[in-house]
């Protein structure tokens, strides 16, 4: 009886002996490691949207209308928050700007060559008077196709930024939600001037509008994301 008591006490302590040496460390540093792996990332501060509400908002949305690299001599015109259609910048290149309408729950500021100026600036002055689209389309065409109104140069461009929504990122300058569109306008051009449909077949794919007429210009619309 003595010999197999003494058998079972050696055999126990030959296990014990053969057990990895700091084993009972390891399990708790494991545990850590993978609790580490698992925590998720503290996310990320983003800047909050704000509403354009000072003359200084309508300048920085107006911009971003603007080719980024041509943004710092753009003149910007437009209403400020007193309601008053004023200058907001001078400028020095070959761009302006007519910033959002502070009146407006949703947003549109557009940017295009000073040789459109009078053509736009036409166009507001016949709004103001309470003429409709119609009327305005039908008194330009008048007036350009006998010389008195200048239609710019051929190929001048019109960048539109526009969304469904009026708040900004103050650092960026980006409106939220607002996309481009762009044209590019070319007087009495045709769909057989230019080799142009006068529908859009695909998403970015250019056409002609309004062929024919003073205001024809080829339209660029704009890319769904979602199909990127």
């Amino acid at each position: 009886m003595t010999k197999v008591l003494y058998a079972f006490l050696l055999a126990g302590m030959l296990i014990s002996c053969n057990a990895p040496a700091g084993s009972d460390e390891k399990e708790p540093e494991s545990t850590e490691a993978a609790a580490a792996v698992t925590d998720p990332e503290p996310a990320a501060e983003t800047t909050p949207l704000v509403p354009i509400d000072s003359d200084e908002a309508l300048i920085a949305t107006a911009l971003m209308a603007a080719p980024e690299a041509r943004r710092g001599g753009v003149k910007v015109i437009g209403y400020n928050m007193a309601g008053e259609f004023v200058t907001l910048r001078e400028g020095t290149n070959e761009f302006i700007c007519l910033a959002n309408d502070p009146k407006s729950d949703r947003f549109s500021a557009a940017c295009y060559h000073k040789s459109l100026e009078p053509f736009m600036a036409r166009g507001r002055e016949l709004k103001a008077e309470g003429k409709k689209a119609k009327e305005i389309f039908d008194i330009r065409e008048e007036e350009a196709k006998s010389g008195k109104l200048s239609m710019g140069d051929p190929g001048s461009t019109l960048h539109i930024y526009y969304g469904p929504k009026s708040d900004y990122n103050p650092e960026t300058g980006k409106v939220d939600g607002a996309i481009y569109r762009y044209v590019v306008y070319l007087p009495f051009a045709t769909a057989e001037s230019t080799g142009l449909p006068e529908s859009p077949i695909a998403p970015n794919h250019p056409w002609i509008m309004n062929p024919g007429t003073h205001r024809a210009h080829i339209m660029v619309s704009p890319i769904n994301e979602e199909t990127e």
